[in-house]
């Protein structure tokens, strides 16, 4: 039997809380931080449904990577976009697109919706839901495209999706981002699936969906379980450098497809070291640990080292950022990487100072840089 870590409540608004518009230039220091893309198609996200997709698939929205650009390539259908766009003269009032977060759920504290390269063709405004639905058929309940509104009109019956952001207007070719701000209760409400409104027609690149996940953790307080997966509630909170491959990318399930959905930071000369803050999930102890270079074959780390905090508690979200904080306690001393390879830690392989002792947060410094396609934090949960 496995447990939600924090149980689903009933949804009588998912967010109809104030917005806060978040400058272009501001949307990474915004979320970068504190949060996840709940709906990064490295999470294992989906796209269940769509009304249409003429020019441009709607599978294009949930791309972990930025958006391109294409000049003068065409298709069947038209102009080569890397997006979503849909056909001219839609005759109903938005298009939709439903997808499935890539965690059990999550709370949304941001959304981003992104027009790179659709100019005179982008969506003129935009709009987002969301909704709480569970079970073996949770998928097919949703694929059903009813707006809030049209379900809140018909007298009697349960709304079904929930408005999280309110119809936007949007410009050309422009991050544009809305921070969800907490309503009078201190909490949002989970959400399992979204739908993407656009009005009436037209093209979005990437859509972001950013908060904090909402894992179902094992119920046996004795089963080990990966505490830094960004599925089970894990952040890369800060990082010294990720000039080639973001740090987010360290806390995706699997072992990924190339270099580019791992961490790699630029080539230094003379004494260096990068490193990299991870909040796990929960706190926990701590059994075992990987350092996977999948991929990187001639720029992995010459070696690692792996440290460890403790929190304030389960709900301490502060970034203790500082490299050299006297805080931090040496879990794994420095241990030789090798190209393309899982390099695994255990208590009686490397590990120290885990015996008996609860983690919040870990830090894995490479030296002197390099490439690193996951990290892995392997132990058991600890109610503090």
């Amino acid at each position: 039997m496995e447990v939600p870590i924090a149980p689903p409540e009933s949804l009588n608004d998912v967010a109809n809380d104030p917005i806060q518009s978040i400058s272009t230039e501001k949307i990474d220091l915004t979320f970068n931080s504190n949060s996840i893309d709940l709906i990064s198609a490295g999470l294992d996200s989906h796209v269940l449904s769509f009304s249409d997709e003429w020019f441009a698939s709607a599978a294009n929205l949930i791309t972990p990577t930025p958006p391109i650009s294409r000049p003068g390539v065409f298709t069947y259908a038209g102009a080569w976009y890397d997006g979503w766009e849909t056909r001219r003269h839609n005759p109903e009032p938005f298009d939709w697109v439903v997808i499935r977060l890539g965690v059990a759920s999550g709370i949304v504290r941001g959304v981003e919706v992104d027009t790179a390269f659709f100019n005179g063709n982008q969506a003129p405004e935009v709009a987002v839901e969301g909704c709480y639905v569970s079970g073996e058929k949770a998928d097919e309940r949703v694929r059903k495209h009813e707006s809030a509104s049209e379900t809140a009109d018909r007298e009697g019956e349960d709304m079904f999706w929930r408005t999280i952001l309110p119809r936007q207007p949007c410009g050309p070719s422009t991050r544009h981002a809305w921070k969800i701000v907490e309503g009078e209760e201190g909490k949002q409400k989970p959400v399992t699936h979204v739908r993407l409104l656009m009005f009436p027609d037209g093209g979005i690149a990437r859509l972001r969906l950013y908060g904090t996940a909402l894992p179902i953790l094992p119920e046996n307080p004795e089963t080990m379980f990966d505490m830094a997966s960004a599925q089970n509630g894990g952040v890369a909170v800060a990082c010294s450098d990720q000039h080639f491959g973001r740090k987010e990318n360290l806390l995706l399930p699997g072992r990924g497809k190339d270099m580019g959905d791992g961490w790699e930071t630029k080539r230094t000369r003379g004494e260096h070291v990068d490193w990299v803050v991870i909040r796990l999930g929960c706190s926990g102890e701590i059994d075992k640990i990987v350092v996977d270079t999948a991929h990187f074959r001639g720029n992995f780390p010459r070696s690692v080292k792996v440290f460890a905090l403790e929190g304030k508690s389960e709900t301490d979200e502060t970034a203790p950022v500082d490299a050299n904080d006297k805080g931090w306690v040496e879990i794994l001393g420095e241990q030789k990487m090798g190209p393309d390879k899982e390099h695994e830690f255990g208590r009686t392989s490397g590990l120290t100072n885990v015996e008996g002792k609860v983690w919040r947060w870990v830090k894995l410094v490479i030296i002197p840089d390099g490439g690193v396609k996951r990290l892995r934090v392997l132990g058991r949960r600890i109610e503090r």
